[in-house]
C-alpha cells in the first residue's frame, strides 16, 4: 500500500460485511496505526451543537475559563490552559488549551476514586447535556469498532468488553488559537496517545500528519463528518505492537491560514483502571517476541505517562 494511501473505511461495510471490514481496520491499523472511518452514524446535529460549546467556551475570557482549572487535578478534568501540556521528551510546550470531560459514574462504584467528578461551566448553557451526549455517542461507537479490532485479532467479539465497559475514557475539546509569527513552537509536537483507541473528530481542518514505517510524515485528510480512529500505547502493549501506536503531530498551518483557530474533539478510549495490561500470549511468536513480560494496570500507566507529559 503506498505511503499516501491511506484508506477511508465505511461503517456499512461492517454492517453487511464484519469480517471484510475488521480484515481492512486491522490491515490499517498494522500499516499505519491510523484508520479513517466515514458513514459511523453519529448525529450530526449533535457534533454540530457540542463544536458550538465548544467555540463558546473558548471564546471566553481567560480570567473566566480558569475558574474551572484544577491545580493538581492532572489535567483529568475541567480545563487546561494554554500553554501546559507538552509531549513527552518535547524541550517546548504545545501551543493548545483544552477541555476534558470524564465517565460520570455513582457515587459507591469502585472506580470513583479513579474518576474525578466532571466539571461543567455555568457560563455556557447547554454545555453539559451536549458535550457529555457526544461522550455517550462516542463511547457507544468505540465499542463497535472494538468488536472489529477483537474479529482481526483473531479474539472473541467481546474480548474487550468488559475491560473497557467502565473505562477511564476522557472527551478532550481542543482550541488550537491563531499563530503569531515566528511562533515559539507548534500546536502538537510528535507524539502517540497513552490509551486504548482514539476517535477524532475534527481533523478536515489541515494539520493533523503521522509517521509512517518509512520516516516520512503522511497528512491525514478524511473526508468531510469522518472519524479518524487511532491505536494507543496500551492497545499497542497489550498486542506487543501487532497494532502499533504511531507518532502524529499537529503542525502550525500556512501563512494564510495562521490568523485562524483549529478545533477537533478526540475521544480517548480507555481500560477500565484495574484492567491489568498483560501480553496477548496470541501476539507472541518466535519472530515477535513478548517485549512486555511484566504486566502493568491502566491506571498505573496512565499516571505514569501523565508525569512524563507534565500534567501529573
Amino acid at each position: 500500500m503506498a505511503p499516501d494511501a491511506l484508506p477511508a473505511l465505511s461503517m456499512k461495510d461492517r454492517r453487511t460485511d464484519p469480517d471484510g471490514f475488521a480484515r481492512a481496520m486491522g490491515e490499517s491499523y498494522a500499516r499505519y496505526g491510523f484508520a479513517i472511518v466515514r458513514d459511523h452514524g453519529l448525529d450530526a446535529d449533535l457534533i454540530a451543537r457540542a463544536l458550538d460549546a465548544t467555540k463558546a467556551f473558548f471564546a471566553m475570557p481567560e480570567e473566566v475559563k480558569r475558574r474551572s482549572h484544577v491545580k493538581g487535578g492532572a489535567g483529568q478534568r475541567g480545563y487546561v490552559p494554554f500553554g501546559m501540556e507538552a509531549a513527552k521528551g518535547a524541550a517546548k510546550v504545545d501551543l493548545k488549551e483544552f477541555w476534558h470531560v470524564g465517565r460520570e459514574l455513582p457515587e459507591g462504584h469502585r472506580y470513583r476514586p479513579h474518576m474525578p467528578h466532571n466539571l461543567w461551566p455555568s457560563e455556557a448553557p447547554g454545555f453539559r447535556r451536549d458535550v457529555y451526549g457526544l461522550y455517550d455517542a462516542l463511547d457507544r461507537l468505540g465499542q463497535e469498532l472494538l468488536v472489529s479490532i477483537a474479529l482481526f485479532l483473531n479474539l472473541p467479539t467481546n474480548a474487550f468488553a468488559n475491560a473497557t465497559r467502565d473505562g477511564n475514557s476522557v472527551l478532550r475539546l481542543l482550541h488550537y488559537p491563531p499563530t503569531p509569527p515566528n511562533p515559539d513552537g507548534v500546536r502538537a509536537e510528535a507524539h502517540e496517545d497513552i490509551n486504548t483507541i482514539t476517535l477524532l473528530l475534527g481533523a478536515e481542518e489541515a494539520g493533523l500528519q503521522l509517521l509512517t514505517r518509512e520516516g516520512q510524515w503522511l497528512d491525514v485528510n478524511p473526508p468531510d463528518g469522518a472519524l479518524v480512529v487511532n491505536i494507543g500505547d496500551m492497545l499497542q502493549r497489550l498486542t506487543n505492537h501487532v497494532l502499533p501506536s504511531t507518532s502524529h503531530r499537529v503542525v502550525n498551518p500556512a501563512p494564510e491560514r495562521a490568523h485562524l483557530p483549529r478545533y477537533s474533539i478526540p475521544f480517548f478510549l480507555h481500560f477500565a483502571p484495574d484492567f491489568l495490561i498483560e501480553t496477548l500470549p496470541s501476539c507472541v511468536t518466535p519472530d515477535n517476541p513478548n517485549r512486555y513480560p511484566e504486566p502493568i494496570t491502566a491506571q498505573d500507566f496512565l499516571y505514569e505517562r501523565l508525569r512524563e507529559i507534565r500534567l501529573a
